[in-house]
């Protein structure tokens, strides 16, 4: 597999991660003790810390992207396995 395909891989799982990982670690201004502001949702959160969560997206998908490169040298699961119907 060339090295691009590794990066575009990468960047694909990134995505997915950040994606997946937005509801954790967040809490609301109930959850935290401030005051909230007018007319914001009860759900809002305190304080988003984006280079926190990038970096937890970081690590999530470079541990994705070597075991599905792992699989991909090794054959651990081909497409053979996922056949269900035959």
């Amino acid at each position: 597999m060339k090295w691009t395909s590794v990066l575009a891989i990468y960047f694909l799982i990134f995505c997915f991660s950040a994606f997946l990982l937005l509801p954790f670690g967040v809490r609301t201004h109930e959850e935290a003790g401030v005051e909230r502001v007018p007319g914001q949702a009860d759900s809002a959160p305190h304080k988003f810390d984006l280079p926190r969560h990038l970096g937890r997206a970081a690590i999530l998908a470079v541990l994705l992207t070597a075991i599905y490169v792992a699989n991909y040298v090794f054959g651990w699961i081909t497409v053979d396995d996922l056949d269900f119907y035959n």
